[in-house]
Protein backbone atom coordinates (compact mmCIF):
# COMPACT_ATOMS: atom_id res chain seq x y z
CA UNK A 1 0.00 0.00 0.00
CA UNK A 2 2.96 2.43 1.03
CA UNK A 3 4.07 1.82 -2.81
CA UNK A 4 0.11 2.14 -4.42
CA UNK A 5 0.11 5.49 -2.80
CA UNK A 6 3.84 6.38 -3.65
CA UNK A 7 2.78 5.90 -7.13
CA UNK A 8 -0.03 8.58 -6.46
CA UNK A 9 2.19 11.06 -4.95
CA UNK A 10 4.40 10.87 -8.19
CA UNK A 11 1.71 10.71 -10.27
CA UNK A 12 -0.57 13.87 -9.16
CA UNK A 13 2.86 15.84 -8.47
CA UNK A 14 4.12 14.81 -11.99
CA UNK A 15 1.15 16.69 -13.11
CA UNK A 16 1.27 19.86 -11.27
CA UNK A 17 5.25 20.31 -12.61
CA UNK A 18 4.80 19.20 -15.85
CA UNK A 19 1.80 21.71 -16.46
CA UNK A 20 3.97 24.82 -14.88
CA UNK A 21 6.38 24.05 -17.29
CA UNK A 22 4.09 24.23 -20.23
CA UNK A 23 2.60 27.21 -18.77
CA UNK A 24 5.86 28.95 -19.03
CA UNK A 25 6.72 27.48 -22.08
CA UNK A 26 3.99 29.02 -23.32
CA UNK A 27 4.92 32.45 -22.34
CA UNK A 28 6.44 32.79 -26.06
CA UNK A 29 3.20 32.21 -27.53
CA UNK A 30 1.78 34.74 -30.40
CA UNK A 31 -1.03 36.46 -29.55
CA UNK A 32 -4.46 33.94 -29.63
CA UNK A 33 -2.41 31.37 -27.83
CA UNK A 34 -0.76 29.82 -31.13
CA UNK A 35 2.94 28.69 -30.71
CA UNK A 36 5.96 29.84 -33.29
CA UNK A 37 6.39 26.29 -34.53
CA UNK A 38 3.54 24.48 -33.31
CA UNK A 39 2.89 21.95 -30.71
CA UNK A 40 6.11 19.56 -31.21
CA UNK A 41 7.97 23.54 -30.41
CA UNK A 42 6.02 23.93 -27.27
CA UNK A 43 7.16 20.25 -26.05
CA UNK A 44 10.77 20.86 -27.04
CA UNK A 45 10.31 24.53 -24.80
CA UNK A 46 8.93 22.57 -21.97
CA UNK A 47 11.44 19.60 -22.26
CA UNK A 48 14.23 22.19 -21.70
CA UNK A 49 13.14 22.95 -18.43
CA UNK A 50 13.36 21.40 -15.09
CA UNK A 51 10.16 21.16 -13.93
CA UNK A 52 9.59 19.05 -16.82
CA UNK A 53 11.88 16.92 -16.32
CA UNK A 54 11.07 15.81 -13.08
CA UNK A 55 7.94 15.56 -13.84
CA UNK A 56 8.69 12.57 -16.31
CA UNK A 57 11.10 11.45 -13.93
CA UNK A 58 8.74 11.02 -11.31
CA UNK A 59 6.20 9.40 -13.67
CA UNK A 60 9.32 7.27 -14.11
CA UNK A 61 9.67 6.45 -10.58
CA UNK A 62 5.45 6.10 -9.91
CA UNK A 63 5.32 3.14 -12.69
CA UNK A 64 7.94 1.40 -10.66
CA UNK A 65 6.24 1.91 -7.40
CA UNK A 66 2.78 0.76 -9.28
CA UNK A 67 4.75 -2.22 -10.33
CA UNK A 68 5.97 -2.98 -6.69
CA UNK A 69 2.45 -2.60 -5.28
CA UNK A 70 0.59 -4.70 -8.39
CA UNK A 71 2.91 -7.51 -6.85
CA UNK A 72 2.03 -7.97 -3.59
CA UNK A 73 -1.59 -5.84 -3.95
CA UNK A 74 -4.96 -6.87 -5.06
CA UNK A 75 -5.32 -4.83 -8.54
CA UNK A 76 -8.76 -2.99 -6.90
CA UNK A 77 -6.23 -1.60 -4.05
CA UNK A 78 -4.36 -0.50 -6.33
CA UNK A 79 -6.77 1.24 -9.25
CA UNK A 80 -8.16 3.14 -6.16
CA UNK A 81 -4.87 4.05 -4.74
CA UNK A 82 -3.97 5.37 -8.52
CA UNK A 83 -7.32 7.08 -8.85
CA UNK A 84 -6.23 8.95 -5.80
CA UNK A 85 -3.78 11.09 -7.69
CA UNK A 86 -6.37 13.44 -8.69
CA UNK A 87 -6.47 14.42 -4.88
CA UNK A 88 -2.52 15.02 -4.97
CA UNK A 89 -2.70 17.21 -8.45
CA UNK A 90 -5.80 19.49 -6.29
CA UNK A 91 -3.87 19.96 -3.52
CA UNK A 92 -0.29 20.29 -4.99
CA UNK A 93 -2.38 22.34 -7.66
CA UNK A 94 -3.95 24.51 -4.74
CA UNK A 95 -0.10 25.36 -3.36
CA UNK A 96 1.89 25.91 -6.61
CA UNK A 97 -0.48 27.03 -9.27
CA UNK A 98 -3.09 29.01 -7.17
CA UNK A 99 -5.77 26.70 -7.56
CA UNK A 100 -8.24 27.62 -5.64
CA UNK A 101 -10.55 24.63 -4.19
CA UNK A 102 -13.88 24.88 -3.39
CA UNK A 103 -15.06 23.59 0.00
CA UNK A 104 -16.65 20.58 -2.14
CA UNK A 105 -13.78 19.70 -3.52
CA UNK A 106 -11.61 19.99 -0.39
CA UNK A 107 -14.46 17.50 1.20
CA UNK A 108 -13.76 15.10 -1.88
CA UNK A 109 -9.84 15.07 -0.73
CA UNK A 110 -10.72 14.00 1.89
CA UNK A 111 -13.32 11.21 1.27
CA UNK A 112 -10.72 10.04 -1.45
CA UNK A 113 -8.35 9.39 1.73
CA UNK A 114 -10.98 7.77 3.97
CA UNK A 115 -11.80 5.47 1.30
CA UNK A 116 -7.86 4.59 1.06
CA UNK A 117 -7.59 4.23 4.62
CA UNK A 118 -10.56 1.78 4.70
CA UNK A 119 -9.21 -0.04 1.53
CA UNK A 120 -6.10 -0.19 3.71
CA UNK A 121 -7.46 -1.61 6.52
CA UNK A 122 -9.44 -4.44 4.66
CA UNK A 123 -7.06 -5.40 1.78
CA UNK A 124 -5.59 -8.81 1.45
CA UNK A 125 -2.70 -10.03 -0.24
CA UNK A 126 -2.51 -10.39 -3.73
CA UNK A 127 -4.58 -13.59 -5.28
CA UNK A 128 -2.44 -17.07 -5.45
CA UNK A 129 -4.01 -18.10 -8.85
CA UNK A 130 -1.54 -18.00 -12.17
CA UNK A 131 -3.15 -16.44 -14.73
CA UNK A 132 -4.19 -18.73 -17.53
CA UNK A 133 -3.20 -18.35 -21.09
CA UNK A 134 -6.51 -17.57 -22.27
CA UNK A 135 -6.42 -14.68 -19.78
CA UNK A 136 -3.14 -13.64 -21.93
CA UNK A 137 -4.34 -13.62 -24.89
CA UNK A 138 -7.85 -11.92 -23.67
CA UNK A 139 -5.40 -9.00 -22.57
CA UNK A 140 -3.60 -8.51 -25.53
CA UNK A 141 -7.00 -8.73 -27.05
CA UNK A 142 -8.27 -6.18 -25.03
CA UNK A 143 -5.37 -4.08 -25.73
CA UNK A 144 -6.10 -4.09 -29.70
CA UNK A 145 -9.80 -3.50 -28.91
CA UNK A 146 -8.82 0.13 -27.32
CA UNK A 147 -7.02 1.29 -30.20
CA UNK A 148 -10.01 0.31 -32.52
CA UNK A 149 -12.47 1.87 -29.96
CA UNK A 150 -10.08 4.98 -30.27
CA UNK A 151 -10.36 5.08 -33.77
CA UNK A 152 -14.23 4.72 -33.64
CA UNK A 153 -14.40 7.30 -30.60
CA UNK A 154 -12.35 9.87 -32.52
CA UNK A 155 -15.11 10.13 -35.00
CA UNK A 156 -18.35 10.58 -32.24
CA UNK A 157 -19.61 13.51 -32.04
CA UNK A 158 -18.15 16.23 -29.48
CA UNK A 159 -20.51 15.37 -26.43
CA UNK A 160 -20.13 11.61 -26.47
CA UNK A 161 -15.85 11.67 -28.18
CA UNK A 162 -14.55 12.54 -24.75
CA UNK A 163 -16.32 10.20 -22.65
CA UNK A 164 -15.59 7.33 -24.99
CA UNK A 165 -11.88 8.10 -25.26
CA UNK A 166 -11.83 8.76 -21.39
CA UNK A 167 -12.76 5.15 -21.21
CA UNK A 168 -10.77 3.49 -23.66
CA UNK A 169 -7.48 5.16 -22.36
CA UNK A 170 -9.04 3.51 -18.78
CA UNK A 171 -9.49 -0.14 -20.28
CA UNK A 172 -5.85 0.46 -21.46
CA UNK A 173 -4.15 1.60 -18.62
CA UNK A 174 -6.56 -1.26 -16.95
CA UNK A 175 -4.90 -4.09 -19.34
CA UNK A 176 -1.29 -2.79 -17.93
CA UNK A 177 -2.66 -3.60 -14.55
CA UNK A 178 -3.64 -6.59 -14.96
CA UNK A 179 -0.86 -7.23 -17.51
CA UNK A 180 1.66 -6.85 -14.76
CA UNK A 181 0.24 -9.84 -12.51
CA UNK A 182 0.60 -11.87 -15.38
CA UNK A 183 4.34 -11.93 -16.04
CA UNK A 184 5.56 -14.05 -13.63
CA UNK A 185 9.14 -14.56 -15.59
CA UNK A 186 11.47 -11.84 -16.23
CA UNK A 187 13.51 -13.60 -18.30
CA UNK A 188 13.85 -12.43 -21.94
CA UNK A 189 12.57 -15.44 -23.29
CA UNK A 190 9.65 -16.07 -21.64
CA UNK A 191 8.99 -12.10 -22.04
CA UNK A 192 9.25 -12.28 -25.45
CA UNK A 193 6.91 -15.44 -25.67
CA UNK A 194 4.30 -14.26 -23.42
CA UNK A 195 1.19 -13.03 -25.11
CA UNK A 196 0.51 -10.08 -21.37
CA UNK A 197 4.18 -8.42 -22.36
CA UNK A 198 2.48 -7.52 -26.14
CA UNK A 199 -0.51 -6.44 -23.70
CA UNK A 200 1.39 -4.57 -21.26
CA UNK A 201 3.12 -2.54 -23.99
CA UNK A 202 0.34 -2.13 -26.41
CA UNK A 203 -2.32 -1.32 -23.61
CA UNK A 204 -0.01 1.44 -22.03
CA UNK A 205 0.76 2.76 -25.40
CA UNK A 206 -2.87 2.99 -26.37
CA UNK A 207 -4.04 4.64 -23.18
CA UNK A 208 -1.51 7.50 -23.73
CA UNK A 209 -2.60 8.20 -26.88
CA UNK A 210 -6.68 7.98 -26.33
CA UNK A 211 -6.04 10.48 -22.88
CA UNK A 212 -4.03 12.78 -25.20
CA UNK A 213 -6.34 12.90 -28.00
CA UNK A 214 -9.34 13.12 -24.99
CA UNK A 215 -7.80 15.95 -23.75
CA UNK A 216 -7.21 18.21 -26.12
CA UNK A 217 -10.40 17.18 -27.80
CA UNK A 218 -13.16 17.34 -25.70
CA UNK A 219 -13.97 17.86 -21.67
CA UNK A 220 -11.18 17.24 -19.38
CA UNK A 221 -13.61 16.47 -16.69
CA UNK A 222 -15.50 13.89 -18.79
CA UNK A 223 -12.76 12.33 -20.01
CA UNK A 224 -10.94 11.97 -16.80
CA UNK A 225 -14.34 10.16 -15.42
CA UNK A 226 -13.87 8.11 -18.16
CA UNK A 227 -10.51 7.36 -17.38
CA UNK A 228 -11.14 6.91 -13.49
CA UNK A 229 -13.87 4.49 -13.91
CA UNK A 230 -12.28 2.64 -16.98
CA UNK A 231 -9.13 1.84 -14.88
CA UNK A 232 -10.69 0.49 -11.39
CA UNK A 233 -13.60 -0.93 -11.98
CA UNK A 234 -12.64 -3.78 -14.70
CA UNK A 235 -8.91 -4.47 -13.25
CA UNK A 236 -10.78 -4.80 -9.74
CA UNK A 237 -12.79 -7.35 -10.91
CA UNK A 238 -10.71 -9.51 -13.50
CA UNK A 239 -8.50 -9.89 -10.19
CA UNK A 240 -11.32 -10.63 -7.80
CA UNK A 241 -12.64 -13.27 -10.10
CA UNK A 242 -9.85 -14.62 -12.48
CA UNK A 243 -6.93 -14.08 -10.31
CA UNK A 244 -8.08 -14.58 -6.68
CA UNK A 245 -7.83 -11.59 -5.15
CA UNK A 246 -9.49 -11.31 -1.91
CA UNK A 247 -9.97 -8.92 1.43
CA UNK A 248 -9.11 -9.92 5.50
CA UNK A 249 -11.15 -12.65 6.91
CA UNK A 250 -14.68 -10.73 7.11
CA UNK A 251 -14.02 -7.88 5.54
CA UNK A 252 -14.98 -7.61 2.29
CA UNK A 253 -17.93 -5.37 3.26
CA UNK A 254 -15.22 -2.67 4.28
CA UNK A 255 -13.12 -3.21 0.79
CA UNK A 256 -16.36 -2.45 -1.27
CA UNK A 257 -16.84 0.51 0.58
CA UNK A 258 -14.00 2.04 0.81
CA UNK A 259 -13.04 1.35 -2.88
CA UNK A 260 -16.81 3.16 -3.82
CA UNK A 261 -15.48 5.90 -1.41
CA UNK A 262 -12.46 6.24 -3.00
CA UNK A 263 -13.73 6.08 -6.81
CA UNK A 264 -16.41 8.87 -5.75
CA UNK A 265 -13.77 10.91 -4.32
CA UNK A 266 -11.63 10.70 -7.64
CA UNK A 267 -14.13 11.54 -9.67
CA UNK A 268 -15.39 14.19 -7.67
CA UNK A 269 -11.59 15.79 -8.81
CA UNK A 270 -11.83 15.29 -12.35
CA UNK A 271 -11.11 18.08 -13.84
CA UNK A 272 -8.00 18.15 -11.96
CA UNK A 273 -7.38 15.49 -14.79
CA UNK A 274 -5.16 17.81 -16.78
CA UNK A 275 -3.77 20.63 -14.30
CA UNK A 276 -3.61 23.45 -16.86
CA UNK A 277 -6.84 23.49 -17.73
CA UNK A 278 -7.87 23.81 -14.30
CA UNK A 279 -5.87 26.47 -13.93
CA UNK A 280 -7.44 28.33 -16.45
CA UNK A 281 -10.73 27.46 -15.73
CA UNK A 282 -10.33 29.42 -12.25
CA UNK A 283 -8.22 32.27 -14.07
CA UNK A 284 -11.26 32.93 -16.14
CA UNK A 285 -13.87 32.86 -13.37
Amino acid sequence: MVCALGAAVCFGTATVLQAIAAREASDGSAPGGSSPGGEAALLLRAMRQWRYLAGLALDGVGFLLQIAALRSLPIYAVGAALAASLAVTAVVAARLLQVRLSQVEWGAVGVVCAGLAMLGLASGTEGDRAGSLTLKYVMLGTAVGVLLLGAVAGRLPERGRALALGLGAGFGFGVVEVAVRLIDDLGVGSLLTNPATYALLLGGGAAFLLLTSALQRGSVTTATAGLVIGETIGPALVGVVWLGDRTREGLGWLAILGFAVAVAGALALARFGEAPEAAEAEAVA
